[in-house]
């Protein structure tokens, strides 16, 4: 005969069977609402319908909480639409479903650069390292954390590991120059800054560079050949062009007409510029000033 006990636990047994056997149905049905919304935010990302992709991956994140996918990719969203905060929070979100994931913690430091938030986007591409550690691409992004902080020893011993990883680009050796010269160290920084031209031949920072320090140390040829080039890589560097400007006078003080028609495009080019304004002045004074000079000389 079955014991009576036995026999009364079976209908709860049976109770509990349906409940869990409903739950995983549950569970089932929201991650295949997740995966198909996910799916939708995939195609209207790859349409370019980036709004659309938003509400798509917030739906499949609401079906299921630990999609991490769709934090990333509403993250990347987001970030496409430099709604930087917005972004943030995705990416801080995708760390904490896996903190295993390279991409989200890079994607995490981007991120954080962009709004000038600059321990965080450090801490960030650190622990991106610690988890792939011979990636060149992530150091060079944690040297311009550096490089915005003003950190030169850590951003040239961290420009020193990408390179030795294989990652060397005008950026890179710019960088480096950058910080040599921050340090005084003027040969090393020269040497960097040649190396970015020979890289890229139309480098207006590098050349930029090259002119300022030629231009402090007086060698005011070689400071003007730098400036003409760096306007040559960019025609409205207005920077370049009051101090070509500026560098030829130098050298060569009663070349009159030459002076006034390098500081007239020097006008030409910066006008309107609001960062120039104080120049332009300073420049147009300057000219009257050649002009009357030349006047005063007998010149026409």
């Amino acid at each position: 005969m079955a014991n009576k006990s036995a026999l009364r636990a079976l209908p709860v047994l049976a109770a509990l069977g349906m409940m869990l056997l409903a739950l995983m149905t549950g569970s089932a049905v929201a991650d295949e609402k997740a995966k198909e919304l996910y799916n939708q935010g995939v195609t209207a990302m790859q349409a370019g319908k980036l709004d659309d992709a938003i509400l798509a991956y917030k739906g499949a994140i609401a079906a299921d909480g630990d999609y991490f996918d769709a934090y990333l990719n509403l993250g990347a969203v987001y970030f496409q639409k430099k709604q930087y905060d917005d972004a943030a929070k995705m990416f801080q979100s995708a760390t904490e479903k896996n903190p295993k994931s390279v991409d989200a913690f890079a994607n995490l430091g981007r991120v954080e650069y962009e709004l000038n938030r600059h321990v965080e986007a450090q801490a960030a591409f650190k622990s991106a390292i610690a988890l792939d550690d011979k990636n060149a691409s992530l150091y060079k992004e944690l040297a311009k954390v550096y490089f915005k902080q003003g950190n030169n020893a850590e951003l040239v011993a961290t420009l020193d590991k990408c390179h030795q990883l294989g990652t060397a680009d005008d950026v890179t050796y710019y960088m480096l120059g950058k910080g040599y010269e921050k340090d005084d160290k003027i040969t090393e920084a020269m040497a960097a800054y040649n190396k970015s031209i020979e890289l890229k031949a139309k480098n207006y920072n590098a050349q930029f560079a090259i002119g300022k320090i030629q231009l402090g140390k007086e060698n005011f040829s070689e400071a003007a050949k730098a400036f003409k080039a760096a306007l040559a890589a960019d025609p409205k560097g207005f920077r370049a062009a009051y101090n070509y400007a500026v560098a030829m006078e130098s050298l060569n003080q009663e070349a009159t007409d030459q002076n006034i028609a390098n500081w007239k495009e020097f006008v030409r080019i910066a006008q309107g510029n609001p960062k120039a304004s104080g120049d332009v002045q300073v420049a147009k004074q300057h000219i009257q000033d050649l002009t009357d000079a030349k006047k005063a000389k007998g010149g026409q």
